[in-house]
Order: C-alpha cells, then structure tokens, then sequence
C-alpha cells in the first residue's frame, strides 16, 4: 500500500494535523524541517497555512511539498519524543 494524505488541517504556527490512508492521524510540526530554497516562503506563517492536497501530499502554490511517507516518519518521532 502507498501511503496517502487523505486530509489535513493547519493547527498553528508550523503544525498541521494529518490524516492518513493507512488510518493513523498524527500532528505534524514542520518548523524544523524548512530547509532548502524553495522552503523558504513556508517560513512565513501567512504562507504556510495555504496548503492544499494534491498528488496524495501536501502542498503549497510554490510547489513545495514533502513525501508522505516523510510526513509520516516525522509525526510519528513527534509522537514519541512527546509522550518521553
């Protein structure tokens, strides 16, 4: 099975809850992650919130996006750290 967003919701600042189609939902938070040039639009808050879904992951009007399968590694060490 691919891994697919199935839906997502901006929560604050640079986290965006997530649903996927394996039936897990995780918030993501992605500050960290901004790295590289075409990244640096999404710094600005205003920005990052107009996300769509397009191509089963998110992105934004630039073309910026991240796998899902990256998405889903990053909320699920969130997680983790979070509850330690």
């Amino acid at each position: 099975m691919f891994l697919e967003v199935k839906s997502a919701q901006y929560i604050k600042d640079f986290k965006i809850f997530l649903e996927f189609n394996n039936g897990i939902s995780l918030t993501v938070d992605l500050e960290n992650e901004l790295n590289g040039s075409v990244f640096i639009p999404l710094k600005n808050k205003e920005y990052f919130k107009k996300f769509s879904i397009h191509f089963n992951t998110i992105e934004w009007e630039n073309g910026a996006d991240f796998a899902p399968e990256y998405l889903y590694q990053i909320g699920n060490q969130q997680n983790i750290n979070f509850q330690n």
